[in-house]
Parts: C-alpha cells; structure tokens; sequence
C-alpha cells in the first residue's frame, strides 16, 4: 500500500508523459533526398519534435515550426515561432502563411518533413480566403466555450482554413511528404490532429454546418458565407496531390497510459486501463468515474483494491460561469463531489502539455478530504463548480498539480487510486 497516494500518482503522471517523449521521431527516419530538406510543424511539442529531428539528420536542412508561447527550444537550423493558443494570434498566422511559401514550389527530388501535435490547430492558423484573423478568432473563442469536442472543432476549423484539411500538403507537391505525428485526440484519428494540414479530410461543408447549428455557434458572417462555398470544401482522400505521402505516429495516448499501468503494477496496485478515448462532459464524467471507484472500493469491481484506474481522451466544458479553469480541474471537482469522500480514494487528471485549458496549472489532485477542507476554506464546491471555478477551488486547498511546458501531448492523463 503507498504511504503517499498523491505523491504515487504524481510518479505515474510523469511516467507516463516521459514515455511520450518527442526525442522518439529518432528512431525511424525518411531516406535523404536528392534535393532540399524543409522542415515544417505545429503543435506545443513541434518545437521539441523539430529539435530531435535536427539532432538526428545529418544532412542539411532549414524550415520553420510554430509552436505556443512557453514551449520553445533551442534549434540551430529550424527556425521556431511562437505564438498563441487556443485563441490565435498574428504570430501564428504569419507562421502559417510563411510555411505554405516555404513548401510552394518545390520539385519532386525535395524533401518536406512535417511535425505535428496537439496545439496545432490554433497555432497554424491561416484565413481562407475572404475572412480575416479576426474572424477566426471569433469563431475559436465560441467553439472553445460551446463544449464540441475535438473532432467537430476541427471540422469548422478546417473548413475556414487556408493550410488545414490537406492543403499544406497540396502546396508541398510534388516533393515527398513525411509527417510526424504525437497523437492527442480519440481513437488517433490523422485528419483530427492539428485539422491534419498534410492529410486528407473526409469531413464535409455540410458536416461543419451541422456543427455548427448543433451547438448554435454565434459565427461572423464571413464565415457562414465560407460554410456555404463549395470552394471552401477540404482536400479529400484520393486526391492525386497527397497520395503516396508517408504518415509516422511517434507517441499516442494509449501507450502512455500502459507505461503508467506497469508502473503501478510494479508499486503493488492493480491496475484497470478503462480506455485512452473518453469523451463527454467534464464534471459529467467525474462523477462517473467516482462511480466506479465506489464499486472498487466496495465490491471489489471491476477490480479488487488496491488498484488504479487509468484513463485518457479529452473531456469537454461547456462554460456557463464566469470562473477560472480547465477541463482536468472540472472533471476533479465533478469526481470530488460525486466521491463525497469515500475512504481511499484518491484522484489525480492533468493535460501531458502541462497547461490545463489556459491557467498555469496542468491539472489538480482530489483526496478523500477535498470537500472538507474547501467548506473550511470558505468554499461551496457546488456554486464553485457551477461557475466554471474549479481552478480556485484546487488552488484554495493547494491541490492543483503545477508542471510548467512539457513540450508534448498526449491528450489527458486521469489516474483513480483506490486502497
């Protein structure tokens, strides 16, 4: 049995975000090309991934990377941009517009080496024609507060974009095209990481219209004109200029949280991988994870104790409230006041970027005294969650779990120790 569970679930957080280290794009690298060498990326690890690349190529090279303010690192041939994230910024759309004329081209002997993570959707922003910056900046901040998950932001996003939805890789050809890739959505779906700007997208015009009167999303009228243009439709599977392209996936959820199920086997736990994909609302699926840390701690199922249970996938928050916080703080306050205490249990979720939403935290940890010590501190855990407020309630009770840039992503990482 541990004799510090918060301090064990700390250790199996950080193993698992080791394990999705950006210096893996080593292992596996394209054949040298006759011709130039152009780096191009986005995402909160793409600064990383562009420096283990450089590492390990010996030939020359050049190209450019954005990645979110904080998550830089030194690279002596790939230049990298910051910029910022979720909402964009002209940094980044500059970065983006700068990529496309860096790839446009190039000849069929050419080399185009593209890295991407999660992030990249924001920060490789770039206006289709007959919208502004402005616009899609608009249309990120009712997307962020709508509560769709990532999938269906992607498919507005892709949709109003200039270099999403294959099009970068179209300005590529005919130079080769290899991607590399860390994973941070459901089921590692290519076309939803970054909006796949070097896949092809099979979502639709009129799937992204269906998002957005699905949510009832407040867009500019720039952009419902765009939904409406045939011409606006995204590069599709098929399409002779993204064939033959070359698509490497170098760290996903799931293989995270096995590392972090090893490290708890190892420690003595059982541990129970409930699945690398789950969705829904954050506080709704805290609860429901209380529940079934109840039945652990009560029945000894679906496992006996002592024992972990390891999640991933990225929630959602449907804001409401005017308070601070991210879905990985919602979900713990969701869980806290579901578990209304149950004697040893104990609960630790964090975004493996390190930023949960866009305060400083990377998540928080709940305890078997979460609510205790909150209503001591003067605190209603109820009217803080229904705020949006969970960031002041972890941060009250000193809880919340503070990694800084891990320059990676594989999405959440949610650990539930019973003992």
């Amino acid at each position: 049995m541990p004799t510090d569970p918060c301090a064990l679930l700390r250790r199996l957080a950080d193993i698992a975000i080791a394990h999705a280290a950006p210096s893996r794009i080593a292992t596996d690298l394209p054949p040298k090309p006759a011709g130039r060498t152009v780096v191009v990326g986005a995402g909160k690890a793409s600064a990383a991934m562009a420096q283990a690349f450089e590492a390990a190529w010996p030939h020359p090279l050049g190209g450019l990377v954005v990645t979110r303010y904080g998550h830089a690192v030194p690279c002596r041939r790939i230049e990298i941009v910051e910029a910022a994230h979720p909402v964009p910024d002209d940094a980044g759309a500059s970065a983006a517009r700068r990529m496309l004329e860096l790839v446009s081209g190039l000849a069929a002997d050419d080399l185009v080496v593209a890295l991407m993570s999660g992030g990249g959707s924001a920060l490789l922003t770039l206006p289709a024609p007959g919208l502004s910056l402005a616009d899609l900046k608009a249309v990120n901040a009712a997307l962020l507060r709508s509560g769709a998950d990532i999938a269906a932001m992607n498919c507005v996003r892709k949709h109003l974009s200039a270099i999403s939805g294959g099009r970068l890789a179209a300005a590529a050809y005919p130079a080769r095209l290899w991607t590399y890739a860390i994973s941070d959505v459901a089921g590692d779906d290519l076309a939803v990481i970054a909006s796949g700007p070097t896949v092809p997208d099979p979502s639709t015009l009129a799937d992204a219209r269906a998002v957005v009167a699905r949510y009832g999303l407040p867009l500019p009228a720039a952009a419902r004109a765009r939904l409406l243009d045939p011409a606006a439709e995204t590069i599709k599977p098929g399409d002779g200029a993204i064939a033959g392209t070359v698509f490497r996936l170098i760290a996903r959820p799931l293989e995270s949280l096995r590392a972090a199920a090893d490290a708890g086997r190892a420690a003595g736990l059982t541990p129970l991988i409930l699945g690398d994909a789950i969705t829904g609302e954050a506080r709704e699926v805290g609860a429901a994870m209380a529940g079934i840390a109840r039945a652990v701690a009560e029945h000894g199922l679906p496992v006996a104790k002592p024992a972990v249970l390891l999640s991933g996938g990225e929630t959602t928050v449907t804001v409401r409230g005017s308070g601070k916080g991210g879905r990985n703080t919602e979900f713990l306050l969701g869980f806290a006041l579901a578990a209304a205490g149950i004697p040893g249990v104990y609960a630790l979720a964090v975004d493996t970027d390190g930023i949960d939403g866009s305060e400083d935290n990377a998540g928080a940890v709940a305890t078997p005294d979460t609510l205790a010590r909150l209503k001591a501190a003067g605190r209603s855990p109820t009217a803080m969650l229904a705020d949006n407020d969970a960031y002041s309630a972890f941060a009250a009770i000193g809880d919340l779990v503070v990694t800084g840039p891990t320059r990676t992503n594989v999405n959440d990482f949610r650990a539930v120790l019973v003992i």
